[in-house]
């Protein structure tokens, strides 16, 4: 499979560490709704589903389509994935603050990912600055640093050759 513009160089940075909160929100949801859920069902919950914005947003970011149309696809599945977590690392993390009671257990986006060392702030961040720096069919694609298509062909079709 051909790398997508968005799987080089600070790229890979961000799906390893998308990847990496994929499998500690996976892993931690898992281990408090299977142990102790009557203790803190909603924040539990926000957990899990951190996880399941984790995992899309990783997937979103490496795969790269098998048409212009489908790389189109998931680049808008990228942002809307990093969109929706920054809005819950900022809206978690304020009624976190606020209403403590809501929150008697952490969640992956409490205190605006505090227990992440404020990661999950800061990553939907960069993912989005990262995602406008390289649309499909954006310079990057134009100045050829990288096809869109996962057959080898560059995202404008077949050199003719």
């Amino acid at each position: 499979m051909a790398k997508t513009s968005r799987v080089t160089g600070i790229g890979r940075v961000l799906i390893v560490v998308y990847g990496f909160l994929a499998l500690a929100a996976t892993g931690r949801s898992a281990v408090q709704i299977l142990t102790k859920f009557e203790e803190a069902p909603l924040a539990y919950l926000l957990s899990a589903l951190a996880a399941v914005v984790y995992i899309l947003a990783t997937v979103a970011l490496i795969a790269p389509g098998r048409s212009a149309a489908s790389a189109r696809s998931w680049y808008r599945v990228a942002w809307v994935t990093i969109t929706f977590e920054l809005v819950g690392v900022i809206v978690i993390g304020v009624l976190s603050i606020v209403d403590a009671e809501l929150f008697p257990h952490d969640t992956v986006w409490s205190v605006f990912g505090r227990g992440y060392l404020f990661v999950p702030l800061v990553l939907p961040v960069l993912g989005m600055l990262w995602l406008r720096a390289h649309r499909p069919g954006g310079a990057d694609a134009a100045a050829g640093a990288g096809s869109l298509r996962s057959t080898g062909e560059p995202a404008s079709g077949p050199s003719g050759s």
